[in-house]
């Protein structure tokens, strides 16, 4: 079973993923990560794409395919993979259709997580931590049981990241929705588009997309 898991950034996909992974014994395919193995492991694509990136430019849909290709041939991903980071256009989205077509394999899903983008800047921008042992809280969703006071640690010092102000996330947002916008007609098309409410308790989201998973 192969699945594009799609969600706006603090829309909880990076923990639906990791319960997915581990329920349906699945692989998550991160470009991010999957680029700097290539490079690292000093394979001819690697090496394509580290003289790209050492050039400062962007790392072509082309690269990034072949690198795909190449993960997919290991044995770890037999029981298939959660596509993350990519396809984030619709050139990429028929590119990888094109891929898997050539391994005999498909894409089983494609998954949103959906949540509003004023809930999402609520989320994001109310988010700290403590400085001390890194236990996170939130405004108004995950208070420290003793105001000021880490919950974990006892510390009084708490951090917030630069980036999590309103500003900041809806750049972010308004980024992720002209990308992935023109995606969801064309998954639509194929009849493996299906959409989760992500407003709904974590628990109730993982049930949520075991159930399409199941079906």
């Amino acid at each position: 079973m192969n699945l594009v898991l799609l969600g706006p950034p603090g829309g909880g996909k990076g923990t639906q993923a990791k319960r997915l992974l581990e329920k349906f014994g699945l692989v998550q395919l991160s470009t991010g990560d999957m680029l700097r193995a290539a490079v690292a492991s000093g394979s001819p694509i690697g090496k394509k794409a580290k003289a790209v990136m050492d050039a400062g430019q962007l790392v072509s849909d082309d690269i990034v395919i072949a690198i795909i290709d190449e993960r997919l041939d290991q044995p770890d991903t037999k029981n298939g993979v959660i596509f993350d980071g990519f396809p984030r256009t619709v050139a990429q989205a028929e590119a990888l259709d094109a891929m898997l077509v050539r391994k005999g394999r498909k894409l089983d899903h494609a998954i949103e997580v959906r949540v509003p983008d004023q809930l999402l800047i609520e989320r994001i921008t109310g988010r700290f931590s403590c400085a001390k042992c890194g236990a996170g809280y939130h405004d108004k969703f995950q208070k420290p049981k003793v105001a000021g006071v880490c919950d974990s640690c006892g510390s009084k010092e708490f951090i917030r990241r630069a980036d999590d102000n309103a500003e900041t996330v809806t750049k972010r947002l308004d980024a992720y929705h002209a990308q992935t916008a023109p995606l969801l007609p064309y998954y639509e098309k194929k009849g493996i588009l299906n959409v989760v409410d992500g407003t709904q308790e974590i628990g109730q989201v993982t049930r949520a997309l075991e159930a399409i998973l199941s079906a």
